[in-house]
């Protein structure tokens, strides 16, 4: 078995902290390997900064979740190709991801000085280091995604391009950016906002469990429930860590706690209160498990576990 074959494990007695470990050390040793290795003049020590030694790791994770998903579960020989494929993918999430906080950080967006429990990207490089940093993780993306190797085929790396554009371009995070930012101080109604949380958090999300459903076989219905799954974790995400900004401090959060409330900015809490805000969060953790049910894939152990990680999560 190969080491990347070792990072989406078929586990039908699951253990979410047993699965996690191979993907992580996976996920990683990759990014260390990828990452701002030879980009010059500081740009790259600021990349690495942005990406390594810290997050959760729940893009990739999502991504090697829905490869094994759709992997052969009948002892059939899985594709080391598509295998290969999901790694990237998992990197190329995890970048797209960094980029937006690195950018979302900076004084003409959120103007935060604390992520990850350390300062962040422009408190360290400045701010215009942060911003070419921010670029070269959004292009070192899609460089991943396309290697020269022929060995992850043309349709599926054209495949997993474009679920990552779309998750992270104007109808997906960006565009849920720009509606954050234009609804400072105003009274949004429910649909308003799980609309504007849908493309600035779920998007990504939803995108990361298609585009390891991309590195496997899966019809039609089984992928309109993975979509269904990562539509509910994507909104279960941001309602929890809308919750977590008045609940916890800095400290356990790795970033400033009751941000959200200072910036007059609409949330979850402040629009539902705080009970019915977790009420909710359980509302569509039941979404999430009852799609992978419907979705009648053998291997969704790694999926459930991580939508109650999500729902569960404190920090």
């Amino acid at each position: 078995m190969s080491t990347v074959q070792q990072c989406v494990p078929d586990a039908p007695a699951f253990d979410l902290p047993l699965w996690m470990q191979q993907p992580m050390v996976c996920v990683e040793q990759a990014l260390s390997r990828w990452v701002g290795t030879d980009a010059p003049a500081g740009l790259g020590e600021a990349m690495r900064y942005a990406v390594l030694d810290g997050g959760k790791r729940l893009r990739p994770l999502l991504v090697l979740a829905a490869r094994d998903a759709v992997a052969p579960a009948d002892g059939a020989v899985r594709s080391k190709t598509l295998d290969d494929a999901a790694l990237r993918a998992a990197c190329a999430v995890e970048l797209i991801h960094a980029y937006s906080l690195v950018h979302d950080d900076m004084p003409c967006m959120d103007n935060d000085v604390l992520r990850r429990g350390k300062p962040t990207v422009h408190v360290q490089f400045g701010e215009a280091r942060a911003l070419l940093a921010g670029d070269a993780l959004q292009a070192l993306a899609f460089e991943l995604l396309t290697p020269d190797d022929p060995a992850v085929s043309a349709p599926v790396q054209a495949r997993l391009c474009r679920l990552l554009a779309h998750a992270a371009g104007s109808a997906g995070m960006a565009g849920g950016q720009a509606i954050d930012l234009a609804s400072v101080g105003l009274a949004l109604d429910e649909g308003q906002l799980r609309h504007m949380h849908q493309l600035k958090t779920g998007a990504l999300l939803q995108g990361s469990v298609m585009m390891g459903a991309a590195c496997g076989h899966a019809d039609v219905p089984a992928l309109a429930a993975l979509q269904a799954y990562g539509t509910a974790l994507g909104l279960a995400f941001q309602v929890v860590d809308d919750i977590l900004d008045v609940t916890a401090d800095s400290d356990t959060l790795g970033k400033t706690a009751g941000k959200d409330a200072a910036d007059h900015k609409p949330t979850y809490v402040s629009l539902m209160g705080l009970q019915r805000a977790q009420a909710y969060a359980g509302q569509l953790r039941q979404q999430a498990h009852a799609a992978l049910h419907a979705s009648g894939l053998p291997q969704q152990g790694a999926l459930a576990a991580l939508a109650d990680m999500v729902v569960d999560r404190s920090c």
